[in-house]
């Protein structure tokens, strides 16, 4: 069974920055895709970011395009996004995925079958 863990959430003024971390046990899922989410305050799961298996390709939200950078670490099992010009409409909780075709990368949250618990951002303005 896969487990993924986010880390890395917490408080910061708009403008700041935060870097998330989405480690993995388990089977290794360097063979897959994988995937941030996000998940505001009475909204519906969102997608924030995709890299594929080799991180040839990467996708993004148009909302935190030129802002967040998605990238992973396959030799210890850790997808990263990087967070920065942080604003409050950003607060939610970030949720990383894996799963999906493997010869790109989802957007799609029915793609993914592996979910880590969250973690919290919250930006103040």
């Amino acid at each position: 069974q896969v487990l993924l863990v986010e880390s890395g959430g917490g408080l910061v003024q708009a403008g700041g920055s935060l870097r998330l971390s989405c480690a993995a046990s388990g089977r290794t899922l360097s063979r897959y895709p994988r995937g941030w989410f996000r998940q505001g305050p009475g909204k519906e799961r969102e997608f924030v970011a995709a890299i594929s298996i080799n991180a040839g390709s990467t996708y993004y939200a148009d909302s935190v395009k030129g802002r967040f950078t998605i990238s992973r670490d396959n030799a210890k099992n850790t997808v990263y996004l990087q967070m920065n010009s942080l604003k409050p409409e950003d607060t939610a909780v970030y949720y990383c995925a894996a799963g999906g075709p493997l010869t790109t990368a989802s957007v799609r949250t029915s793609d993914y079958r592996s979910w880590g618990q969250g973690t919290q951002v919250t930006i103040s303005s």
